[in-house]
């Protein structure tokens, strides 16, 4: 599986998610649309729709999964643990209660038009993460069965808080709780200017970590005496993975399984290097998310069904057949 193929696959789905939907629109026509937009000469109904409306939405998907795949890439690789993800671990929680509490202390569109949102996901993001670890270490040892339940614990003590949070915002209970289904309904292009510098650093820093994150494969111990500083790489690593995360919980809500399932199905193709790995992880998430918002878009349409809720039905699956195949925690 080439970077190119993924490449050209992620451009197709990318049409296919603005060509399909409950108008359906063809190929030709999307490139047409974009090339007048492109050159301002955008004026028929059908371009309002393929540039204001379905193509952020498409673009959307293919970041915050790209971001999820990639954060999901990283955490298996630090923990040496094939079921490490976002969702699973609690920093997708620990993302969204942040973020839960820019918008009801700041309102939904001031805490967007001044970027608190993500600013707060990043901050849950990491401070859950540090809560994890530590729960999860013993004697300066990080067990990994200890880390699971560590996050899962979390992510349910978060869930309630943030439903807390809720009776406190009564009035915009409907749109936070499909929010916490995880949802690209409102995405826009603030959205995309929004997430996309997050994603950009994000994903530039964990490539140019590559190396040593294959040396983390070896245990810390071998990691170290080949010169890796541990520590100081752990904490920029877990840093660099939560600012991911961070930008996909901001703007999509919770979405589960992508960081699981990608990263896994990717490492059993082209195996663990991570100078490829990484690559074809962010490109195989935006395919991914792209194709189950698809989905979500058009299985009973018009009604949209949340895209979390298609990622809960295709991961919950995969991460039991993990447990079966023997790949769970150690």
């Amino acid at each position: 599986m080439s970077l190119a193929a993924l490449a050209c696959s992620l451009a197709l789905v990318i049409v296919a998610g603005v060509a399909l939907g409950a108008v359906r629109v063809a190929p030709g026509d999307v490139l047409a649309s974009v090339w007048r937009a492109m050159t301002g000469r955008a004026d028929s109904l059908y371009d309002a729709l393929i540039v204001d409306v379905r193509l952020p939405r498409v673009l959307l998907a293919a970041i915050v999964g790209a971001s999820l795949a990639g954060a999901g890439a990283i955490y298996q690789a630090l923990f040496r643990n094939p079921l490490a993800d976002p969702y699973i671990l609690g920093v997708s929680s620990g993302a969204g209660l942040g973020a839960m509490l820019a918008l009801v202390a700041t309102g939904g569109a001031t805490a967007l038009r001044y970027g608190m949102v993500p600013v707060a996901a990043f901050a849950g993001a990491v401070l859950t993460m540090a809560l994890v670890t530590r729960l999860a270490s013993w004697r300066g040892r990080l067990d990994t069965a200890s880390l699971l339940l560590a996050g899962v614990a979390i992510s349910y003590t978060l869930a309630a808080l943030t439903s807390f949070l809720m009776v406190f915002a009564r009035e915009q209970m409907a749109t936070v709780v499909f929010w916490m289904m995880g949802g690209l309904g409102s995405a826009s292009w603030p959205y995309l200017a929004m997430v996309g510098p997050m994603f950009v650093v994000g994903a530039a820093l964990a490539v140019i970590s590559a190396r040593e994150l294959n040396l983390m494969l070896l245990g810390d111990e071998r990691a170290g005496h080949l010169g890796l500083d541990v520590d100081r790489f752990k904490l920029f690593v877990l840093a660099v993975a939560s600012l991911l995360t961070a930008a996909a919980v901001a703007v999509a809500g919770l979405i589960g399984f992508i960081g699981l399932m990608v990263p896994h199905a990717i490492r059993l193709v082209i195996g663990p290097d991570h100078r490829a790995l990484l690559p074809a992880s962010f490109l195989g998430g935006g395919i991914a998310l792209v194709a189950a918002d698809l989905v979500a878009r058009t299985v009973i349409a018009p009604v949209e069904v949340p895209v979390g809720i298609v990622t809960a039905l295709l991961g919950g699956p995969f991460f039991v057949w993990l447990l079966v195949r023997g790949e769970g925690p150690r």
